[in-house]
Protein backbone atom coordinates (compact mmCIF):
# COMPACT_ATOMS: atom_id res chain seq x y z
CA UNK A 1 0.00 0.00 0.00
CA UNK A 2 2.73 2.16 0.67
CA UNK A 3 4.79 1.64 -2.69
CA UNK A 4 1.28 2.78 -4.12
CA UNK A 5 0.84 5.64 -2.80
CA UNK A 6 5.19 6.44 -3.32
CA UNK A 7 4.56 5.62 -6.62
CA UNK A 8 1.61 7.79 -7.08
CA UNK A 9 3.64 11.24 -5.37
CA UNK A 10 6.60 10.27 -7.74
CA UNK A 11 4.10 10.54 -10.88
CA UNK A 12 2.88 13.76 -9.70
CA UNK A 13 6.16 14.82 -8.94
CA UNK A 14 6.82 14.03 -12.47
CA UNK A 15 4.12 15.65 -14.41
CA UNK A 16 4.48 18.67 -12.26
CA UNK A 17 8.33 18.86 -13.24
CA UNK A 18 7.55 18.51 -16.64
CA UNK A 19 4.74 21.25 -16.65
CA UNK A 20 7.30 23.82 -15.34
CA UNK A 21 9.80 22.55 -17.76
CA UNK A 22 7.64 22.49 -20.43
CA UNK A 23 6.60 26.32 -19.68
CA UNK A 24 10.13 27.37 -19.06
CA UNK A 25 10.85 26.39 -22.90
CA UNK A 26 7.85 28.32 -24.19
CA UNK A 27 9.20 31.45 -21.89
CA UNK A 28 12.09 31.19 -23.74
CA UNK A 29 11.29 30.52 -26.80
CA UNK A 30 9.77 33.72 -27.14
CA UNK A 31 11.87 35.78 -25.57
CA UNK A 32 14.72 34.90 -28.29
CA UNK A 33 12.14 35.24 -31.22
CA UNK A 34 13.05 37.56 -33.83
CA UNK A 35 12.47 37.01 -38.09
CA UNK A 36 14.99 34.99 -38.81
CA UNK A 37 13.81 32.04 -36.20
CA UNK A 38 10.02 32.55 -35.90
CA UNK A 39 7.91 30.84 -38.61
CA UNK A 40 6.35 32.87 -40.69
CA UNK A 41 2.73 34.26 -40.54
CA UNK A 42 0.20 35.82 -43.75
CA UNK A 43 -1.48 38.97 -43.66
CA UNK A 44 -4.74 37.54 -43.33
CA UNK A 45 -3.67 36.11 -40.05
CA UNK A 46 -2.24 38.60 -38.84
CA UNK A 47 -5.46 40.88 -39.49
CA UNK A 48 -7.51 38.89 -36.85
CA UNK A 49 -5.40 39.85 -34.19
CA UNK A 50 -5.45 43.70 -35.47
CA UNK A 51 -7.77 46.09 -33.01
CA UNK A 52 -9.95 47.95 -34.77
CA UNK A 53 -13.55 48.28 -36.76
CA UNK A 54 -14.16 45.15 -38.37
CA UNK A 55 -15.85 47.01 -41.50
CA UNK A 56 -14.41 45.43 -44.21
CA UNK A 57 -13.44 47.86 -47.22
CA UNK A 58 -11.74 48.23 -50.37
CA UNK A 59 -9.00 49.16 -50.81
CA UNK A 60 -9.94 51.50 -53.91
CA UNK A 61 -12.55 52.47 -52.08
CA UNK A 62 -10.33 53.75 -49.42
CA UNK A 63 -8.23 55.46 -51.78
CA UNK A 64 -11.03 57.39 -53.22
CA UNK A 65 -12.32 58.16 -49.87
CA UNK A 66 -9.36 59.68 -48.64
CA UNK A 67 -8.33 61.51 -51.97
CA UNK A 68 -11.89 63.19 -51.95
CA UNK A 69 -11.59 64.19 -48.31
CA UNK A 70 -8.43 65.60 -49.22
CA UNK A 71 -9.35 67.71 -51.82
CA UNK A 72 -12.43 68.76 -49.77
CA UNK A 73 -10.46 70.09 -47.20
CA UNK A 74 -8.35 71.67 -49.51
CA UNK A 75 -11.36 73.85 -50.93
CA UNK A 76 -12.56 74.44 -47.48
CA UNK A 77 -9.41 75.60 -45.78
CA UNK A 78 -7.70 77.14 -48.40
CA UNK A 79 -10.87 78.39 -51.03
CA UNK A 80 -13.34 79.21 -48.59
CA UNK A 81 -11.02 80.43 -46.03
CA UNK A 82 -9.28 82.58 -47.96
CA UNK A 83 -12.63 84.12 -49.70
CA UNK A 84 -12.52 87.35 -47.55
CA UNK A 85 -8.47 88.39 -49.41
CA UNK A 86 -8.53 89.46 -52.38
CA UNK A 87 -5.87 88.50 -54.73
CA UNK A 88 -4.84 87.39 -57.88
CA UNK A 89 -6.36 84.42 -59.57
CA UNK A 90 -2.82 82.67 -60.53
CA UNK A 91 -1.65 83.67 -56.92
CA UNK A 92 -4.66 81.85 -55.85
CA UNK A 93 -4.14 78.46 -57.62
CA UNK A 94 -0.78 78.51 -56.47
CA UNK A 95 -1.40 78.53 -53.10
CA UNK A 96 -4.01 75.93 -53.57
CA UNK A 97 -1.27 73.89 -55.62
CA UNK A 98 1.21 73.39 -52.95
CA UNK A 99 -1.11 72.96 -50.20
CA UNK A 100 -2.72 70.11 -51.98
CA UNK A 101 1.27 69.06 -52.46
CA UNK A 102 2.21 68.79 -49.05
CA UNK A 103 -0.49 67.48 -47.69
CA UNK A 104 -0.63 64.76 -50.28
CA UNK A 105 2.94 63.95 -49.97
CA UNK A 106 3.17 64.24 -46.07
CA UNK A 107 -0.13 62.88 -44.75
CA UNK A 108 -2.15 60.85 -47.29
CA UNK A 109 0.43 59.08 -48.70
CA UNK A 110 1.60 58.55 -45.11
CA UNK A 111 -1.98 57.28 -44.48
CA UNK A 112 -2.08 54.93 -47.57
CA UNK A 113 1.43 53.09 -46.27
CA UNK A 114 -0.10 52.91 -42.83
CA UNK A 115 -3.32 51.49 -43.93
CA UNK A 116 -1.53 48.90 -46.43
CA UNK A 117 -2.14 45.32 -45.21
CA UNK A 118 1.29 44.67 -47.36
CA UNK A 119 4.52 46.85 -48.46
CA UNK A 120 3.39 48.92 -51.88
CA UNK A 121 -0.71 47.78 -51.70
CA UNK A 122 -1.60 51.70 -52.58
CA UNK A 123 1.66 52.12 -54.33
CA UNK A 124 -1.12 51.76 -57.22
CA UNK A 125 -2.64 55.03 -56.03
CA UNK A 126 -0.23 57.55 -55.49
CA UNK A 127 1.60 59.21 -58.38
CA UNK A 128 4.87 59.40 -56.39
CA UNK A 129 4.92 56.45 -54.09
CA UNK A 130 8.45 57.13 -53.25
CA UNK A 131 9.16 58.02 -49.52
CA UNK A 132 11.38 60.36 -49.98
CA UNK A 133 11.26 64.08 -48.91
CA UNK A 134 12.48 64.64 -52.22
CA UNK A 135 8.90 63.42 -54.23
CA UNK A 136 7.51 66.64 -52.48
CA UNK A 137 8.85 69.16 -55.05
CA UNK A 138 7.17 66.44 -57.57
CA UNK A 139 3.65 66.13 -55.72
CA UNK A 140 3.59 69.96 -55.64
CA UNK A 141 4.01 70.32 -59.71
CA UNK A 142 1.02 67.44 -59.46
CA UNK A 143 -1.20 69.18 -57.27
CA UNK A 144 -0.59 72.21 -59.36
CA UNK A 145 -1.64 70.48 -62.46
CA UNK A 146 -4.72 69.15 -60.77
CA UNK A 147 -6.01 72.09 -59.32
CA UNK A 148 -5.65 73.56 -62.61
CA UNK A 149 -7.74 70.79 -64.57
CA UNK A 150 -10.29 71.45 -61.60
CA UNK A 151 -10.67 74.98 -61.94
CA UNK A 152 -11.59 74.47 -65.55
CA UNK A 153 -13.79 72.02 -65.36
CA UNK A 154 -15.78 74.48 -63.08
CA UNK A 155 -15.50 77.69 -65.79
CA UNK A 156 -16.43 75.04 -68.46
CA UNK A 157 -19.20 73.99 -66.62
CA UNK A 158 -20.29 77.06 -65.71
CA UNK A 159 -20.12 78.42 -69.54
CA UNK A 160 -22.09 76.29 -70.36
CA UNK A 161 -25.00 76.77 -67.96
CA UNK A 162 -25.02 80.40 -69.13
CA UNK A 163 -25.45 79.76 -72.48
CA UNK A 164 -22.00 81.53 -73.48
CA UNK A 165 -22.67 84.48 -71.96
CA UNK A 166 -20.25 86.37 -70.30
CA UNK A 167 -20.70 88.00 -67.16
CA UNK A 168 -23.33 86.11 -65.71
CA UNK A 169 -23.41 84.62 -61.95
CA UNK A 170 -21.92 81.41 -62.28
CA UNK A 171 -24.31 78.46 -62.06
CA UNK A 172 -22.32 75.98 -60.43
CA UNK A 173 -20.89 77.27 -57.06
CA UNK A 174 -17.41 75.76 -55.15
CA UNK A 175 -17.80 73.73 -52.44
CA UNK A 176 -15.97 71.00 -50.85
CA UNK A 177 -17.58 67.77 -51.27
CA UNK A 178 -18.11 68.57 -55.29
CA UNK A 179 -14.59 69.80 -55.28
CA UNK A 180 -13.05 67.09 -53.66
CA UNK A 181 -15.25 65.06 -56.11
CA UNK A 182 -13.91 66.47 -59.09
CA UNK A 183 -10.10 66.75 -58.42
CA UNK A 184 -10.15 63.18 -57.81
CA UNK A 185 -11.63 62.08 -60.61
CA UNK A 186 -9.14 63.95 -62.74
CA UNK A 187 -6.30 62.21 -60.11
CA UNK A 188 -7.78 58.89 -60.53
CA UNK A 189 -7.92 59.84 -65.13
CA UNK A 190 -3.85 60.87 -64.65
CA UNK A 191 -3.45 57.87 -62.66
CA UNK A 192 -5.00 55.59 -65.33
CA UNK A 193 -2.76 57.07 -67.85
CA UNK A 194 0.41 56.42 -65.94
CA UNK A 195 -0.58 52.35 -65.49
CA UNK A 196 -1.32 52.72 -68.88
CA UNK A 197 1.67 53.79 -69.66
CA UNK A 198 3.63 51.71 -67.42
CA UNK A 199 1.50 48.82 -69.22
CA UNK A 200 2.75 49.89 -72.59
CA UNK A 201 6.24 50.53 -71.80
CA UNK A 202 6.62 46.68 -70.04
CA UNK A 203 4.93 45.36 -73.49
CA UNK A 204 7.32 46.83 -75.38
CA UNK A 205 10.47 45.94 -73.24
CA UNK A 206 9.11 42.21 -73.64
CA UNK A 207 8.98 42.37 -77.59
CA UNK A 208 12.20 44.17 -77.41
CA UNK A 209 13.23 40.91 -75.02
CA UNK A 210 14.40 43.60 -72.60
CA UNK A 211 15.38 41.36 -69.45
CA UNK A 212 13.04 41.97 -66.36
CA UNK A 213 15.79 44.21 -63.45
Amino acid sequence: MGSKKKDAVRRDENIERDYYSLNTKAVDDLVSANEENSPPVSARELRKYQSGPKIKMADWVKAILLKCWAGGMLCYFFIWGLSTFTMNQWDHLLILGVALGMVTNLIVNNIFRFIASAPGAYDRWMMFPGKSIGFLPLDILYALLLVFCTVQSYNGVNLLLAGGGEGASPALGVEPILFGVIITLWDLLFLGFKRLGKSILADAKKSAGVPKK
